[in-house]
């Protein structure tokens, strides 16, 4: 399982010498043969061999030898001869891609992180529930509540005790049953999600059973849910998760509009918020960072003065001098590397025509 220490060690590492492969790989072998994944790879790693013979040695050795194809996607990084090497595979496929720098390539594992971390699925029918925890895309944890069998009484037989004439009852019991179960069964959600740190929640069932369940969640759960879907209880696990990774991704695109409206705003208010290139750089420069905002596939030269954290674009704007720069193929990465180690969050926004108009980068701050 990938972490947040993993992702710092990244962020931290520094190649004594020459740079750092960064490979991402769709590796989801159900969408194509593991050949065909391979020669992807080589592909990739073939426009670079020359230069960099022992780390893509390394790299395809891995996939020849220790990669076990059960993940659908891979994030890979080799420096320093080969004697540096990383390989994290992750239940989400990435878009293929290799990048070579003085820092390993982390925008697309820093938006996996942030994007895929912390929810939670339940399954919820009159008679009860189930929870599920997922991080990453991954299963961490289950649980489930049982309550009373919700049985239709018969007109005017058995259960006549309730007291109701012609089994007019009958449906009144059916449904304090049911109501009892719902609330027995958003009180074991409670206990369940309450050490969790999930940050969305979705609710599956029926509508009006979802309706019913939700309004006996703790507020605080309550605040957590981003969709609603119809889903059968005993759904299984693979189908549990492949729907909750739907409304995770649609829920996330609707996230990013908002983020991107937040800062926008934000910035044309005069407030807290950045946008565009410079400006964006100097927040960084100056720790200011809170979150990122960055169009995927934004990509811009620059130079960096890795002592100080130094980064900027416009060599007129810096008051080093560009002999005391170091100059970088991509300043959007080295400013990722440097929000991260600041504490800062990133948001890889993709096809928001806003943030584009923009300047494609732009960032919310911390005063």
């Amino acid at each position: 399982m990938f972490t947040q220490e993993l992702l710092q060690e990244l962020v931290s590492y520094n190649p004594p010498q020459g740079n750092v492969l960064s490979l991402y790989l769709d590796t989801d072998s159900t969408q194509q043969s593991i050949d065909t994944i391979k020669l992807q790879a080589k592909g990739l790693l073939k426009e670079v061999q020359a230069n960099h013979n022992q780390e893509t040695t390394a790299i395809e050795r891995y996939l020849d030898h220790s990669f076990d194809w059960s993940k659908p996607g891979l994030a890979l990084f080799s420096a320093a001869d080969g004697d540096f090497f990383r390989a994290y595979p992750v239940a989400v496929s990435f878009r293929n891609r290799l990048r070579v720098g003085q820092k390993p390539y982390l925008k697309p594992l820093a938006h996996f992180f942030d994007y895929y971390a912390h929810y939670g699925v339940v399954l919820v029918d009159r008679l009860g529930a189930r929870f599920f925890e997922f991080h990453l895309g991954e299963l961490q944890d289950t649980a489930g509540f049982m309550g009373e069998d919700v049985r239709k009484l018969k007109k005017g037989g058995g259960s006549s005790a309730v007291g109701m004439r012609g089994g007019q009852g009958g449906g009144r019991h059916e449904s304090e049953v049911a109501q009892r179960n719902l609330r027995d069964s958003a009180e074991s959600a409670d206990a369940f999600f309450r050490e969790k740190q999930v940050r969305r929640l979705f609710l599956c069932g029926t509508p009006e059973t979802v309706a019913q369940f939700r309004g006996y969640l703790s507020k605080q759960l309550q605040s957590c849910i981003a969709a609603t879907c119809a889903m059968d209880m005993n759904a299984g696990e693979h189908e549990v998760r492949a729907r909750s990774l739907q409304m995770l991704r649609q829920n996330n695109e609707e996230r990013e509009q908002e983020l991107v409206a937040n800062v926008l705003n934000a910035a044309a208010a005069g407030g807290s918020a950045t946008l565009g290139l410079d400006d964006t750089l100097q927040a960084i420069c100056d720790k200011r960072i809170q979150l990122l905002v960055l169009s995927d596939g934004y990509r811009t030269p620059g130079y960096v003065h890795e002592e100080s954290g130094y980064v900027v674009a416009n060599l007129a704007k810096s008051p080093l001098s560009d002999k005391e720069l170091t100059a970088v193929s991509d300043i959007i990465d080295t400013a990722v590397t440097f929000t991260l180690a600041q504490g800062g969050r990133i948001e890889v926004i993709n096809g928001n025509s806003d943030l584009e108009a923009a300047g494609r980068i732009g960032a919310m701050l911390r005063y």
